[in-house]
């Protein structure tokens, strides 16, 4: 029995880049790894299937970026704050120097004390989940209706364009 030939992006019965998820008996999921700014603005989105690893999808979100980048200098570096996720040697490091970052990757195993032998310095993964918890408000996003990824990862970039436009507005309104 012959089957159809799949087209770029299209998977099986759900859509493309969709994969096991190894936290969820391996239901079909979706990982939608976000770059957002000290504040939480969205810069860059990528979607892609459950089953793949973090640090594999660093270099795409990173070439994601939709508006154009100021020059890193020696006095102003641009920092990339990772978490553990990501500590996979030189792989990592290599793709994020390579982009003109200044890598800052907690290493697994590892915690920040001070001299005192006390926590400092807290993770900063709070801004990415707050970014998320605010796209997951759009119920497209948050359950996954569109077969195709290209769909899907459009209405991601809209929603991230909604949260820049409300944001621009409410900093209106307080001036």
């Amino acid at each position: 029995m012959a089957g159809r030939r799949r087209s770029d992006g299209q998977g099986a019965f759900w859509g493309g880049l969709v994969g096991p998820n190894p936290t969820d008996r391996g239901e079909n999921g979706v990982k939608r790894p976000l770059l957002v700014e000290a504040d939480g603005g969205p810069l860059s989105a990528v979607v892609a299937g459950a089953n793949v690893p973090d640090f594999k999808l660093l270099a795409p979100t990173l070439d994601a970026i939709v508006v154009e980048r100021p020059e890193p200098s020696g006095e102003a570096p641009q920092n990339l704050c990772l978490d553990k996720g990501y500590d996979k040697g030189e792989v990592v490091e290599e793709a994020v120097c390579s982009r003109g970052y200044a890598p800052h990757i907690r290493r697994i195993g590892e915690q920040k004390l001070d001299s005192a032998g006390e926590k400092r310095c807290p993770a900063r993964r709070w801004v990415v989940e707050r970014t998320l918890g605010w796209l997951s408000k759009c119920r497209a996003i948050l359950v996954r209706y569109e077969k195709r990824a290209v769909n899907y990862l459009g209405l991601i970039k809209v929603a991230c364009v909604l949260l820049w436009y409300r944001r621009r507005h409410r900093l209106s309104l307080l001036r």
